[in-house]
């Protein structure tokens, strides 16, 4: 569970139970086949195919580096005011500001978020995953390549567990990559030590695993280092305070696609808004009951955002509410 939500079940910020609901129907309901991108364009190619649909080269529309500190509000329109004293005016706004960030104080909504709005933000918590890279001669392997996945159980809870080859056919074949996973708590201390520090803890512990003659000082290692950065990428969005992401999705909150399809919804939305629709179309986002991990399984219906069910297991595909 810590590796697969970055908290361990005592801090109770996640539900053991309930949390098998977007789990079972991601990989029941599309595919359940888990893959490793590596696509050398980057994860973001999809998204940059459908942009050039709308969007020209170098075209003004789009603007990058530039920092929002103020969001002013109101039944009439959006005013986003941006830390070069610029401002953008709009009838309606989505915004992709991470929860981390919307917790933060980097910024200002005018007039404040209602207080049941900032009340669901503050119950949420950011899990941070950080991956530490290293590339070791290619000639001086130490690890069986055949194997994917290697665990360490440390007596400090976290501490450089998981472990994954990157030296496989399937995948980066000679390259001499193997990479390490931690998450919130051990990503905390991790990302505000020097690199050095966490080399040489790591490379400790690999020669506690593999030997110490047999692990080589490595070519190039690196990690980024996401809670330290100002604004991390995330999916949680905005439509004229009306909040949409990953994380208000009933079927695959925690998962890109759920931030996806929720972000699609907002932008049909608006779409019918600017329209003109009268047809309902143009309403806030759903509003769905409260449901638990205890929560009977008929209630996961589209009701509630659940357009399939979230107990199949493999090979369900005719259950009541859908299938994989």
């Amino acid at each position: 569970m810590d590796y697969e939500y970055a908290n361990t079940p005592s801090q109770d910020v996640s539900s053991q139970e309930f949390i098998i609901a977007n789990f079972n129907s991601t990989y029941y309901g599309f595919s359940e086949v888990n893959n490793f991108a590596i696509d050398q364009r980057g994860y973001n190619a999809f998204i940059h195919g459908q942009a050039s649909e709308f969007l020209e080269k170098n075209d003004p529309r789009l603007l990058l580096s530039t920092i929002v500190t103020n969001i002013s509000w109101s039944d009439t329109g959006v005013t986003i005011h941006n830390a070069d004293s610029t401002c953008i005016e709009a009838d309606y706004a989505i915004t992709t500001f991470s929860v981390g960030v919307l917790q933060s104080t980097a910024i200002n909504f005018t007039p404040a978020l209602p207080r049941w709005k900032r009340v669901a933000i503050g119950t949420f918590q950011m899990g941070v995953y950080t991956k530490i890279f290293f590339q070791f001669p290619p000639d001086k392997i130490f690890w069986d390549k055949s194997t994917q996945f290697f665990l360490y159980a440390s007596r400090t809870r976290g501490y450089y567990p998981v472990w994954q080859n990157l030296d496989q056919a399937d995948f980066f074949p000679g390259s001499g990559i193997f990479f390490v996973t931690v998450v919130t708590e051990q990503s905390y201390i991790v990302d505000h030590q020097d690199d050095d520090t966490t080399k040489a803890q790591i490379l400790v512990t690999l020669r506690q695993i593999f030997g110490a003659e047999n692990v080589p000082e490595p070519i190039p290692f690196m990690y980024p280092r996401w809670s330290t950065t100002p604004t991390p990428e995330s999916a949680t969005e905005y439509w004229q305070a009306v909040v949409c992401g990953e994380a208000t999705s009933s079927e695959y909150f925690g998962y890109l696609h759920g931030a996806y399809f929720e972000g699609k919804a907002a932008g049909e939305k608006i779409a019918a808004c600017l329209k003109g629709s009268r047809n309902g179309e143009c309403e806030n986002g759903n509003v769905y009951r409260l449901l638990h991990g205890t929560t009977r399984p008929e209630e996961y219906n589209a009701a509630n955002g659940c357009t399939q069910t979230s107990f199949q297991t493999v090979g369900d595909v005719d259950l009541e509410g859908g299938g994989g």
